[in-house]
């Protein structure tokens, strides 16, 4: 068994070890987080890790796709919505515990590693992953390779400002991270749902928005596809990517594939417009494929 690649995608609900040979899947485990536990987070990976190494004979390498992402000053986590992690240094204790070095990106980096390497945008010179879902991330791959950027930020479109704001969307909604009117606040599902309970009233989930046929739900994902478009549109005029992949629980909102696009064109700097958005090739797995996937080389 050659280039074996154990990845592993750690959430706040849920921890998942996953093992490639090739593209091959060869193995598969997932196990709840202990979100509220530092100590046994480590140990819920390392003994993932013990565990695929039983089940195949053989130790992989091992990558970890992880909320937030490690400061590259202080080499401890950092921005992390699973809390108890930030501030620890996770990479030097999971190390430790497994006993070789392991890489580490942020979850949305690993969703678009993975949809470049053998998803979506495979074969793509450019491509930009975008997760919509409870937050908004992004992560970048240029020539097959990661562009994580020389402070660790690289594709956090999420904490930009909404381009072009109209009316009640200055200043814009609260974000967590201290700022008002992030790109997150309006693309999230909470983004959706609490916009839909602004203008309409309701508790309407964004699943229960997208799905719906009546008029102002699909005046909400009109609006959420104009915001979208804008905010796509710097990462067009900044990167010029062949692929935009799509993924989160947004992404499985067909409409998006064919109204954006349209609305895209009309804030792109150019006269044309040949960027493709797609949903994503391995939904739900691209993360966790994407972790592996750090080792590639």
């Amino acid at each position: 068994m050659a280039d074996l690649r154990f990845g592993v995608d750690l959430g706040g609900t849920k921890t998942e070890l996953i093992a490639l040979e090739g593209s091959v899947e060869r193995w598969r485990r997932r196990v709840p987080t202990p979100s509220n536990d530092y100590a046994a987070i480590v140990e819920t990976i390392a003994s993932l890790d013990r565990d695929a190494t039983e089940a195949l004979g053989q130790r992989g390498s091992l990558g970890i796709g992880t909320p937030g992402s490690v400061s590259p000053k202080t080499g401890r986590m950092r921005n992390c919505n699973t809390v108890v992690l930030n501030g620890q240094p996770l990479r030097a204790d999971i190390e430790a515990a497994v006993g070789r070095g392991v890489r580490f990106a942020n979850d949305a980096n690993c969703f678009a590693l993975s949809e470049a390497t053998d998803g979506a945008g495979q074969g793509a010179g450019v491509v930009f992953g975008a997760i919509l879902g409870t937050g908004v991330g992004g992560g970048v791959v240029v020539s097959g390779k990661l562009v994580e950027g020389t402070n660790g930020i690289g594709g956090e479109w999420g904490h930009s400002p909404m381009p072009i704001v109209f009316g009640d969307e200055h200043p814009g909604p609260a974000c967590y991270c201290g700022r008002t009117g992030c790109v997150e606040r309006f693309l999230s599902g909470p983004g959706m749902a609490d916009d839909h309970a602004r203008r309409y009233g309701g508790q309407a989930s964004a699943a229960e928005i997208a799905a719906s046929s009546d008029p102002s739900c699909a005046q909400t994902v009109e609006r959420y596809a104009s915001r979208l478009a804008k905010a796509l549109s710097g990462v067009v005029n900044l990167l010029d990517p062949d692929v935009i992949v799509l993924g989160g629980g947004l992404s499985n909102v067909t409409r998006l594939y064919t109204r954006v696009p349209a609305l895209l064109a009309e804030h792109a700097f150019s006269d044309v417009l040949e960027t493709r958005l797609v949903p994503p090739q391995h939904g739900d797995s691209s993360g966790v494929r994407g972790a592996a996937w750090l080792w590639k080389d």
